[in-house]
């Protein structure tokens, strides 16, 4: 028997033989068509090759997507697990020519794989084309011998594919198997085709049409395949089986179920067991893909995947999370395919223990109000829509999953006034918000966010996407267009950028309309309310216009140093606690692309020796180039498990918990490397106080590191040269310079002192005069620092023993003033009075000091003489 991984494999290897690339599996959030929830189809990532927006290096392709239909216009949540074939996620493999091979070689290989690659036998095939296609019809009998019996004309759209209203079209040709006549139903086209017996297994889409207009449809230049194949409703048919379920993928997921749950796989519970199997699969993946559980978008979606699944483990008796305990057995069947689930393990595991661990609190408090309510209704009545949306609002139950529990007792929910109450919680909230003080000047983004709903960021997978305009804000103001020159805000439904938040930048880029002009450089992201990303910048060309598909490219090369400077600031922080103590914790933080700011509480100045030592422990922890880990965990069990809680943050019932192995483990919602080897190399460049308390240390991470020991090479080469010497030789003759300078100044001050006391050059010695009976000794000094003036002073004073002294000097062109009084005549005269006599005069502000000495200053130099005849006159009264 072939398993779902042989038929993948055998799939893939024929189309490689045959000239087609092999291409992954893309994420199951579009990152090229905003305009769905999640990857439905295996056409979806060549979307913009198909309208030529995007080219490859080859033209044919194959590959088995991965795909969810759980919201939007493609939902098949609430049938699955009642049917045979409804699934919330399933895998699509496909073939793809683009301009390349058409009709006659996609036939070709399709019936070649399934008869003689599979060995279906022909006599079991059916195939339908559209009716306007005779071409294909006509290449069906050449190429497989069908009967025209068994090739069915369609004249409706069934059998004619197209991208939208406008754009590539064609029609379709599809594959059907017949079970046999000992099950219900008739070929397609007839009265009952709706019965299980012809199952289509491919649909080949000839993509031959532009459809220009309503009225205009044109040939495309380069026609194109486009194939899609569900990987489990063929296993099925190549294993036997009538039932999706049934197959060795989905039949081992479900005994896995069963065993956790202790219950029979095939007895009361088998609906139980078959939605559990299918939506482990769903939540795995898009958890994989980044998406995690929220009350919005695509995370709310997630949710009511995983809380459906988590009602049918408790229909079972489950009392414990056992969802958690399923990935292994998703890993040992879908693992080597999808490496993406290794990856994530861990928090895929720590996502689902989480919820379920959640969602069992208040399960029972909800089930009690439900049956209570139930006891109220008639048989088959309609539960209040103020009772759905209570067990919505207070106790996380989405509506679907209160209709779900009310469906198999023929109940049914009063949709209207659910959605009323909704309203009126919502105008409550926002008037409530309104009036919150400051918060009411940006009352426009709650009328936004409220509006318009969440933007999904996709950051921490990407760094370019396709989006939809939802909203334009120009002045404040929104509008529908922005214009080439105007600064504007743009929000749409989906974004790579980061929004500024936990001291992370917002992130910097390029948003352009995916036809037409229009482009805007965005010079700043915020996050507005928690989840609504508002990219602001400058209109470079064209006109933006709500409603409009705009491709959003981030700075590769910014994001890339952001994301390194921010998982150095949790290295640094962890080796900051280790060398300094655990009193130390982070105040603040800034990371940009080229530098990071990080503030703790600290008593000290942080030495250059601890700085060694820390930047060492933080470089070891680069080089061991460990794996950066993301889980998802509510906050009291993120931090008893030992994660740090950062400063400034606010934190939900759910965070973001990024580990780097045994180094550190934070609490965290920014972007960071995928290994600590990626930050490169980290140098602190600087440590400062902010306030009592809080030091600042600065750093640089990767080429911005390495520029800056290149720009201090560079002037330790200049300064070797300037001191014709070595390198190595630099701080000895730096020292050695320093010494001869500090010797130098003090030989200068000596002999200025000598010269100002009279026993320099030419010998004046000191000639006090008399001024009404005082001995008085006034100098004036050029070029003598303000500093040396009271040394001079006191030994002026010790030659006169009884007396006073004035001295002036001019240095660089402002005035120093210095007055000295002996002991004797403290009671007559006070040096402070003195000179601020002569402070007055060079333009001073007064002077200071003690009755004995006192000093002051002015920014005239010029007239440092006059200022001693002030003091002169002061003394003579």
């Amino acid at each position: 028997m072939k398993t779902t991984n042989d038929i993948r494999a055998t799939f893939l290897d024929y189309f490689g033989r045959h000239g087609h690339q092999v291409v992954e599996s893309s994420p199951l959030v579009p990152r090229n068509d905003p305009t769905l929830m999640f990857t439905n189809a295996g056409m979806v990532q060549f979307k913009n090759v198909f309208t030529g927006q995007e080219t490859r290096p080859w033209t044919r392709a194959a590959s088995s997507q991965k795909c969810v239909r759980a919201g939007g216009k493609h939902n098949d949540l609430d049938n699955v697990g009642y049917t045979a074939r409804h699934h919330t996620f399933f895998e699509m493999l496909g073939n793809f020519s683009f301009g390349d091979y058409f009709k006659e070689e996609a036939i070709h290989h399709a019936w070649t794989l399934v008869t003689r690659e599979f060995g279906l036998p022909a006599d079991r095939l059916l195939v339908t084309v559209h009716t306007s296609d005779e071409d294909a019809a006509g290449l069906w009998r050449r190429i497989s011998g069908l009967p025209d019996s068994r090739i069915i004309r369609i004249p409706t759209m069934d059998n004619f594919w197209m991208m939208g209203e406008t754009g590539p079209c064609g029609p379709c040709s599809e594959i059907f198997f017949d079970h046999g006549p000992g099950i219900a139903g008739g070929p397609p086209g007839s009265a009952d085709q709706d019965g299980d017996r012809f199952i289509e297994i491919w649909n080949l889409v000839f993509m031959q049409f532009e459809q220009v207009d309503t009225e205009t449809r044109i040939n495309l230049p380069r026609p194109s395949i486009d194939t899609g194949m569900g990987l489990e409703r063929f296993a099925a048919i190549l294993q036997g089986k009538h039932d999706n379920y049934d197959i060795d993928l989905m039949r081992g997921l479900i005994e896995a179920v069963a065993d956790v749950a202790n219950t029979d796989p095939d007895g009361p519970h088998k609906v139980s067991h078959r939605v559990i199997a299918d939506h482990l699969r769903a939540a795995c993946f898009l958890i994989a893909d980044g998406v995690l559980p929220s009350n919005e978008g695509r995370g709310y979606v997630l949710r009511r995947i995983m809380r459906r699944a988590m009602r049918h483990a408790h229909i079972m008796g489950c009392r414990e999370p056992v969802m958690y305990r399923l990935v292994p057995a998703l890993l040992r069947a879908m693992g080597l395919a999808f490496h993406e689930l290794e990856r994530a393990h861990v928090l895929i595991v720590e996502t689902l223990r989480l919820e379920e661990t959640r969602f069992r609190q208040m399960l029972e408090r909800g089930l009690r109000l439900l049956d209570a309510e139930k006891e109220r209704l008639p048989s088959g009545g309609t539960l209040p829509g103020g009772v759905a949306f209570t067990l919505y609002d207070t106790y996380g139950f989405p509506l679907d999953l209160t209709q779900d529990a009310l469906r198999g007792e023929g109940y049914t929910v009063d949709l209207d006034g659910f959605h009323a109450a909704m309203d009126q919680a919502r105008e409550k909230a926002r008037k409530s918000w309104a009036g919150s003080g400051e918060a009411a000047t940006d009352a426009v983004w709650f009328e936004l966010r409220e509006s318009v709903g969440a933007t999904e960021f996709l950051g921490y997978a990407t760094d370019e996407a396709e989006g939809k305009i939802l909203a334009l804000l120009v002045d404040g103001k929104r509008v529908d267009r922005a214009e080439a020159g105007q600064t504007v805000s743009v929000v749409v439904n989906q974004s790579p950028f980061y929004g500024e938040s936990g001291g992370q930048v917002g992130d910097r880029g390029v948003i352009a309309l995916v036809e037409g002009a229009g482009r805007v450089s965005v010079t700043d992201t915020q996050k507005k309310l928690g989840d609504l990303i508002v990219h602001t910048g400058v209109v470079d060309e064209g006109t933006l216009a709500v409603g409009g598909a705009v491709f959003l490219k981030v700075d590769t090369e910014t994001r890339l140093a952001i994301r390194a400077n921010h998982s150095a600031t949790h290295l640094l922080h962890t080796a900051l606690r280790r060398r300094l103590g655990e009193h130390v914790t982070q105040k603040g933080s800034l990371v940009d692309a080229d530098r990071l700011r990080f503030d703790i509480a600290h008593p000290r100045a942080v030495t250059a020796a601890e700085i060694a030592v820390v930047e060492a422990d933080v470089n070891a922890a680069i080089r061991a180039n460990v794996e950066v880990v993301t889980r998802l965990m509510d906050p009291d069990s993120a931090i008893k498990a030992g994660a740090m809680a950062l400063f400034g943050e606010k934190y939900g019932d759910e965070v973001r918990v990024v580990s780097m192995e045994d180094v550190s483990t934070e609490l965290c919602g920014g972007t960071h490397v995928n290994r600590t080897g990626d930050i490169g190399l980290l140098r602190i460049v600087s440590e400062s106080a902010v306030g009592a308390g809080v030091r600042r240390i600065e750093a640089v991470t990767g080429r911005g590191a390495l520029e800056w020991i290149s720009v201090r090479e560079g002037l330790l080469s200049k300064a070797a040269e300037a001191l014709k010497a070595a390198p190595a030789e630099v701080p000895d003759r730096v020292a050695a310079l320093v010494e001869e300078r500090r010797r130098l100044e003090r030989e200068l001050e000596d002999l200025r002192r000598k010269a100002a006391l009279g026993g320099g050059v030419g010998g004046q010695g000191v000639s006090p005069v008399t001024v009404d009976g005082v001995s008085f000794v006034s100098r004036l000094l050029d070029d003598v620092p303000g500093k040396d003036l009271k040394g001079i002073a006191d030994d002026l004073m010790r030659q006169i023993g009884s007396g006073v002294v004035a001295l002036a000097s001019s240095f660089e062109g402002k005035a120093s003033l210095v007055v000295a009084v002996s002991p004797d005549l403290s009671g007559r005269f006070n040096a402070v009075d003195l000179v601020r006599a002569g402070s007055s005069v060079v333009g001073g502000k007064g002077g200071g000091g003690r009755p004995d000495m006192a000093q002051a200053g002015g920014p005239d130099g010029a007239a440092s003489g006059a200022a001693l005849e002030a003091i002169r006159s002061s003394l003579a009264g």
